[in-house]
Parts: structure tokens; sequence; C-alpha cells
């Protein structure tokens, strides 16, 4: 009997245990589903295109030829620019570093609605086979001539050059300078010889060999020609020792002086 009552009173006492737990359980999924659909309404009203669009645009860098225009024109070409939480950083990247002008960008975006661009410029350096631009580590990028300030050397050569054309012309004008000579067209043809078009007018030919010491021997020409330097017109220093100078036609040199 006594065996019996004890475990009546066990089954009377668990009933409101059983019952305390499953009111326990049912209010903590009611707060789980209350929770989950809030942070879900919360994240399609982010994501919503309608709310939260990228609408302002802030441009930093020291910009001498992208505009904001530039920029604009560049999103504008995106099947889509989405809201602040959607929208791929990288892809507004890509889409800005296919200016011609844009050597680099960095992009974040500013809660709610902005997206700030820092830049970077390619530094012009030279004209390269009269179409295209030189940055100052030698590499072509399509930039417009047309909105050059100030002048550029023109430096010419096939495919994948670029970047020695660009010392030589370094070099040789650290060599021309005290004789108050500017390179104003460097060229490496097919056959990886040499030819210089001076500010003065005079053409050098140097062919492909002993390039040093053909610009040696040109100096040393050069400072002996005094005054007659104005009446050459070429000089080709394509030999072993010694070289050939071209001579403006006297009366030609007479026209120039008539027309100056």
């Amino acid at each position: 009997m006594i065996r019996t009552v004890f475990n009546q009173g066990r089954r009377l006492i668990d009933f409101p245990l059983v019952k305390k737990h499953a009111v326990g359980a049912s209010f903590l999924l009611v707060v789980v589903v209350l929770i989950g659909s809030l942070l879900y309404s919360t994240v399609s009203w982010m994501w919503d295109d309608q709310r939260l669009p990228l609408s302002k645009l802030v441009l930093q860098g020291d910009l001498e030829y992208v505009t904001a225009l530039d920029v604009q024109r560049a999103f504008s070409k995106l099947d889509h620019v989405g809201t602040f939480m959607s929208q791929d950083v990288d892809v507004l990247q890509d889409s800005i570093e296919s200016l011609p002008w844009v050597a680099n960008a960095s992009i974040r975006k500013q809660w709610p609605d902005t997206v700030k661009v820092f830049l970077t410029e390619h530094h012009a350096e030279a004209i390269w086979n009269g179409n295209a631009l030189l940055n100052d580590a030698g590499k072509v990028f399509d930039g417009d001539i047309g909105k050059l300030h100030g002048e550029r050397v023109k430096l010419y050569g096939p495919e994948g050059t670029s970047a020695d054309v660009l010392a030589t012309w370094h070099k040789l004008s650290q060599q021309f300078a005290p004789l108050d000579l500017t390179i104003t067209s460097l060229v490496l043809n097919d056959r990886r010889a040499w030819q210089i078009i001076l500010d003065n007018g005079i053409r050098l030919e140097l062919g492909k060999e002993s390039l040093d010491e053909r610009i040696d021997r040109f100096i040393s020409l050069y400072q002996n020609l005094g005054s007659d330097a104005l009446r050459v017109s070429y000089i080709d220093l394509r030999y072993d020792t010694g070289a050939a100078v071209g001579w403006f036609p006297e009366q030609e040199l007479e026209q120039e002086s008539t027309d100056d």
C-alpha cells in the first residue's frame, strides 16, 4: 500500500511540471518566431530596391582629367546599381577602373545612401605611337591626348617595348640636358634601331648597337659644331667611328631666316 501511495503522489506532482515546461517551450517558440519574422522583415526592407538606394556620390583625389560626371557615366553602364546592402563594391570599382585616366580606385559605402570614391589618375609621361599615352611606369593607357595639359615627348616602339623606350628616353634626356637639347621624339623601329628628333630639328640615326658609345660620339661632335649646328639636318652615327652629317641647303636656311 505504501508503494502504491508513493507512486500516485509522484504522478500527481509530475503533471504540473510537464504543463509548466510545455508553456515555457511554447513561449520560447513564439519569441523565436517573432524575432525571426522581425529579422526577415528588416533584411527584406533593407534589400528592397525601393529602400536605401545609392543616390549620392562623393569623389575624392588629386584629379585633373577625371570628373564626377565620368564616374556617374561609368555607373550608368551597369545593368543595375543596388542598395546600400545589396550592391557589390567590387563591381563599382571595376566599372570605374575601366575609365581611361583612372590608375586605381578605392570605393566604400557610407550609410545610408552614399558611395565614396577615391581615385588616382595615370600621370601621362609621353605620347605612345601617336594615339595612346604612357604613364610614369611605362604602362600604355588610352587617355584623350587632346586633354593633355602641356607638351609631351613622342615615343614610338613595337608592342611590349613601352617601358624600355621610356627608360631610354629618361636616360638620354639627362645626357642631352647639359647641351641644352631636348628630345621631342624617340623611335625604336621594328628592326630595334633607334632614331631621335631633337628640339632644334636635328635627326639622329643611332642604329641597333653601341647606343651609349654613339651618344657620346654625338655629344663630342655637337660641342665642336658651334654655330654650324644650326645648319645640320641629320647626323648618322651608324658607323664604327665618325659620323655622316647632313646639311640644310643654304637657300632653305635663308628662307627660314626671312620667315623669322
